[in-house]
């Protein structure tokens, strides 16, 4: 499961890296993000080319009859996002490179769940895997997303047997294809990131209240106490 991440890098940079259009989007730096927030992620629009938009956390089917469905939803289990009702029509033509640069989960201890911020090395920006949505009743208009999670890898298992989906830069062309509709080689894509590539480290408890987005969420703590 993936239910906080961080994302402090600015926008112009996830432009360059994603070969994105901005279109006048500005996000504040992030080091708490929770469920149901406004996040930033890169898709293709009906003209072809690649934008940086912001998406309600929580992905809302386009059936669905209330908005609320979209707390339940996320995360997307890699194993059955191609066939679970919630997620195959998105998983076939809607998906997303979720913006980020590291993420939180929580170890069983002695003293209590101990978060752990966990990124790749040196923190630089990555993409989750991704699916989004356009809900409309009325006069209400909501597009939403959801993290794919799947099994840990070497780093984050001792933490948490799950973890979001990363994917590769090699990868983004085929995952933000929207013509690709093949689930086979799709899913191929949703391997765990490569353990050596990544690092995590304990922080504060006050990570655990969704209110608080400050810098010192991700400042790493001597113990686990």
């Amino acid at each position: 499961m993936c239910g906080r991440y961080t994302n402090h890098t600015p926008a112009k940079i996830y432009a360059q890296i994603f070969n994105a259009t901005l279109d006048g989007i500005e996000t504040p730096p992030r080091f708490n993000i929770a469920p149901s927030d406004n996040v930033l992620a890169c898709r293709v629009d009906a003209d072809g080319k690649r934008k940086l938009v912001t998406l309600k956390w929580g992905l809302i089917p386009f059936w669905a009859k209330e908005p609320k469905i979209g707390y339940k939803m996320i995360n997307a289990r890699a194993e059955t996002v191609a066939t679970k009702p919630a997620f195959r029509a998105a998983f076939r033509h809607c998906r997303c490179l979720i913006c980020a640069d590291g993420f939180y989960e929580w170890k069983p201890t002695k003293h209590g769940k101990q978060p752990y911020h966990i990124r790749l090395i040196g923190g630089q920006p990555f993409a989750f895997a991704g699916l989004w949505e356009h809900w409309e009743r009325e006069d209400q208009t909501i597009e939403s997303c959801t993290v794919i999670v799947t099994d840990a890898n070497e780093l984050v298992n001792p933490i948490h047997d799950r973890m979001p989906m990363i994917l590769s830069p090699d990868d983004y062309d085929r995952w933000l294809d929207p013509t690709n509709a093949n689930s086979s080689e799709l899913q191929q894509l949703l391997q765990p990131f490569p353990a050596d590539e990544m690092e995590s480290y304990p922080v504060g408890k006050a990570v655990n209240r969704a209110g608080l987005d400050e810098p010192r969420m991700i400042e790493p703590i001597n113990n686990e106490s």
